[in-house]
């Protein structure tokens, strides 16, 4: 096992940190987060246009590891400059599109959709995360659904975003369906919202599911991968490629609910096409279908070729 330690950048968000410990764990490392801010005015800046030098950043942090690991826009800034201050001394990873020079990093591991090509990018389908499926079984009777001889269907709910708006309305046809759809005794529903997951659209969730399903009303982690391994479906709303991805893990089947988005998201096209043509999601729709498919664990995958470029910079 490798005993290097990994800095981690992110900007604190679920989904960020979800794929930067992911991979931290797949390649063996202990690790440490640093949340990335940037002064006010730099927020505003792509990276391509940011420059590269501490001023840029509203706090300064130490680098005592060989491996920096980040993730997201904010943290493509201090990952380089980390990069340029130590060279060779450390191995620095970006996970999505930095939207800069790849040159700038050792190693860039990019889900397929994103389209970014180079000798070191490292393709995936899907997002990268933390879940594996030890770590479901080991929680798998966390919860206890009453299920008797039922069928689970898990229902995970994401939240807002600059592209999707979970205004109320647009949820109550979306809960009004799958309730309809599921209101057969023999499906059991469990709701787990994420960490972004309004406590408006919860409590909607509650009215709507609650009399003969089970609603998680608060975020859980051991409730979800406890939903994960006690589900025959799963339901995952349209918002969040990380949850589908996350979900993928499974091999059971994934049913995407979409909704109305504010703004036309190309990329997401291309990722739910990818899992339609891989077998692992299916539109939400009035028909009930059971379907299997070969789990993803793209993060060891990626993983172990990242090792290999490891230990050609002589890290490992």
């Amino acid at each position: 096992m490798l005993k290097q330690k990994a800095l981690l950048l992110t900007q604190g968000m679920h989904g960020m940190i979800s794929q930067v410990e992911g991979l931290a764990k797949a390649l063996g490392l202990s690790f440490k987060h640093e949340q990335i801010q940037l002064k006010k005015i730099w927020n505003f800046f792509p990276p391509k246009l940011t420059p590269v030098f501490e001023g840029v950043l509203s706090k300064k942090f130490i680098c005592d590891a060989k491996v920096v690991i980040s993730c997201g826009r904010k943290s493509v800034i201090p990952s380089i400059l980390l990069k340029r201050r130590f060279k060779k001394e450390i191995f620095n990873i970006h996970i999505q599109d930095p939207k800069v020079d790849p040159k700038n990093f050792d190693c860039i591991i990019c889900p397929e959709h994103d389209n970014l090509i180079g000798d070191n990018v490292i393709t995936t389908k899907g997002a990268i995360h933390y879940l594996t499926t030890s770590e479901i079984e080991e929680n798998i009777n966390y919860l206890e659904p009453n299920q008797k001889d039922k069928k689970i269907v898990t229902f995970i709910l994401g939240g807002p975003s600059k592209y999707y708006s979970f205004n109320e309305k647009h949820m109550h046809q979306m809960f009004a369906k799958i309730k309809n759809m599921f209101i057969s005794p023999k499906y059991k529903l469990i709701v787990i919202p994420s960490y972004r997951t309004p406590d408006n659209i919860l409590k909607l969730a509650f009215n709507y599911f609650n009399e003969s399903h089970l609603v998680i009303k608060k975020k859980d982690k051991k409730a979800y991968l406890s939903s994960l391994g006690l589900a025959d479906i799963i339901i995952v709303t349209c918002d969040s490629i990380s949850m589908i991805s996350e979900a993928a893990i499974t091999g059971k089947p994934i049913y995407v609910a979409q909704m109305n988005n504010k703004r036309s998201i190309h990329k997401n096209i291309k990722f739910y096409d990818l899992f339609e043509d891989l077998g692992i999601i299916r539109n939400l729709d009035n028909k009930i279908e059971h379907w299997t498919y070969r789990g993803l664990d793209e993060v060891n995958r990626a993983a172990s070729l990242v090792k290999i470029e490891m230990k050609k910079n002589g890290i490992i």
